[in-house]
């Protein structure tokens, strides 16, 4: 039976290093969780490494600038691995064509232009949907009032084209403050149900694992049994650290709260244990909230 344990503190010892969900873990979108915060700094001042691991569509740069916006700050955190980064390396080598039509808002516009300097995207050109050999996602248009259906004309184009999807983003929904958001990742599975090829390279998805291994290399040598896998997304945060082999630690207070009873500070036990068998996962340990 998963744990059910109060504080990060509570099993931090036994880890070297985290990687910790942003999303419904570290902030709601608006602005960060001071016990969340706290827990992190708290972890790193006895020696710990945070990675921030986040199925955002963005690059890395980017968002640690938002983080910098609604407060984050810096000592609760090592570096930060994105979706957008690893998505990066798919798309520099061609994988949906060197012509690609973005989905996606114009502040995502960054994923094709703020690139690390060991990636060459010149060979990259946006162009319109009739001209593309492939499709890049970072997400909506305008995920205030779209939904992934608006989408199915140009998927079922695509399709008959062949196109290939580049999902930057797997995630299917985040709730930005109380209100609840589709993702890339749900336009990408709707491509896929429709009989098209999606490719993913953010959580659970090993390209991002292996980057945020990289990243941490250069920090501490850190073995994956010393890894911890923190986060509120099951077929997320916590199937991607099982299949990588890590501990994880299942945030009940973020998306699936409700599953749990009527107060998120205090979910009951049963509950969990009986949503993960549904599910056929378990994760090494449950917190209400990363605190």
């Amino acid at each position: 039976m998963t744990d059910l344990i109060e504080r990060l503190a509570d099993i931090s010892d036994i880890y070297d290093a985290v990687f910790c969900d942003l999303w419904g873990c570290l902030h709601n979108g608006l602005r960060p969780f001071p016990d969340a915060v706290a827990a992190l700094q708290q972890f790193r001042a006895k020696g710990g490494v945070v990675i921030l691991l986040t199925n955002a569509p963005r690059p890395r740069g980017s968002v640690i600038r938002q983080l910098d916006k609604i407060g984050v700050p810096h000592d609760a955190y090592d570096d930060v691995v994105s979706s957008g980064d690893a998505s990066q390396f798919g798309m520099v080598s061609g994988l949906v064509g060197n012509k690609v039509y973005h989905i996606g808002p114009e502040k995502d516009a960054g994923f094709f232009t703020d690139l690390p300097a060991e990636l060459d995207a010149s060979a990259i050109s946006r162009v319109p949907l009739e001209q593309a050999e492939g499709i890049i996602c970072t997400g909506l248009f305008d995920d205030q009032t779209e939904t992934p259906e608006d989408y199915r004309p140009t998927l079922l184009y695509a399709k008959q084209k062949a196109m290939k999807l580049l999902c930057t983003n797997p995630d299917i929904v985040v709730d930005m403050g109380e209100k609840r958001l589709y993702c890339a990742g749900a336009i990408a599975a709707l491509y896929s149900e429709m009989g098209g090829e999606s490719l993913y390279f953010g959580k659970p998805h090993p390209p991002i694992y292996d980057l945020a291994r990289r990243r941490l290399a250069l920090l501490k040598r850190a073995p994956d049994d010393r890894i911890l896998a923190i986060g509120d997304g099951i077929h997320t945060d916590i199937q991607g650290g099982l299949a990588e082999g890590f501990d994880t630690l299942f945030v009940t207070g973020g998306l699936a709260a409700t599953e749990f009873g009527t107060d998120p500070q205090r979910p009951d036990p049963l509950k969990i244990q009986a949503w993960f068998d549904a599910h056929q996962i378990a994760a090494t340990a449950a917190i209400p909230f990363l605190r």
